[in-house]
């Protein structure tokens, strides 16, 4: 079964909810290694976003869902997390297209390209200690679901599942992009707030299809 603008919209508004739960967490996550404006600039922008979405007009489809998102978060977010999650969502919306529903095969390549455009943004790679290290995983769990006929929902899933630990994964890195990089080898043993935030965001979109779909 594919995800259609109903999952769209409902990963947007738990997308607010569990920005608003963690966004303490993200916060000292980024005073740790940052400076301590990720969860407060993050709720903000998804709090910008859910008024919005009232104001669809009717048949929009995911990738307009996607599209409000981008430009609700590169117009209200400030850091560096606005651009690049903007640029995730823009380029996630891109792929999209005008599709009323995707397949699994389609929120693969949508998330492939949400990566890639944080990849383009950032100039990060996977081991920088960066939301690159949870969006690569997830990209590689979601495309090889995908590829073994995996609907749009156990794609989420399985995304989320790896960028979690991808996430989890960054505790031991060496940071060498951001503000992070500053740090040196005192970035060790700290989770980077932006692969915690990502995870938490694929979680929300994995959540939304498990409802959507009653998997």
């Amino acid at each position: 079964m594919g995800l259609d603008i109903n999952w769209a919209v409902d990963w947007v508004r738990r997308s607010a909810e569990v920005v608003a739960e963690h966004r303490v967490e993200l916060i000292r996550l980024d005073r740790d290694i940052g400076d301590g404006d990720h969860g407060e600039n993050l709720d903000r922008g998804f709090e910008a976003v859910v008024p919005k979405l009232d104001d669809l007009a009717a048949g929009s489809t995911p990738g307009d869902v996607l599209k409000l998102v981008a430009m609700t978060l590169i117009s209200t977010v400030g850091g560096a997390a606005g651009p690049l999650y903007g640029t995730a969502y823009l380029k996630a919306a891109a792929s999209a297209g005008t599709d009323a529903s995707l397949d699994g095969s389609a929120v693969a390549r949508m998330l492939e390209a949400a990566r890639d455009g944080i990849v383009s943004r950032g100039k990060a790679e996977s081991g920088d200690k960066t939301m690159i290290d949870a969006w690569t995983p997830a990209v590689d769990a979601a495309t090889e679901a995908a590829a073994a006929g995996a609907d749009a929902s156990a794609v989420l899933a399985a995304a989320a599942e790896a960028a979690a630990s991808g996430a989890e994964a960054t505790e031991p890195l060496v940071a060498r992009k951001g503000r992070a990089s500053y740090l040196g080898e005192r970035s060790v043993g700290h989770r980077d707030p932006g692969a915690q935030s990502s995870a938490l965001l694929l979680q929300a979109a994995a959540d939304a299809a498990s409802e959507s779909t009653g998997a």
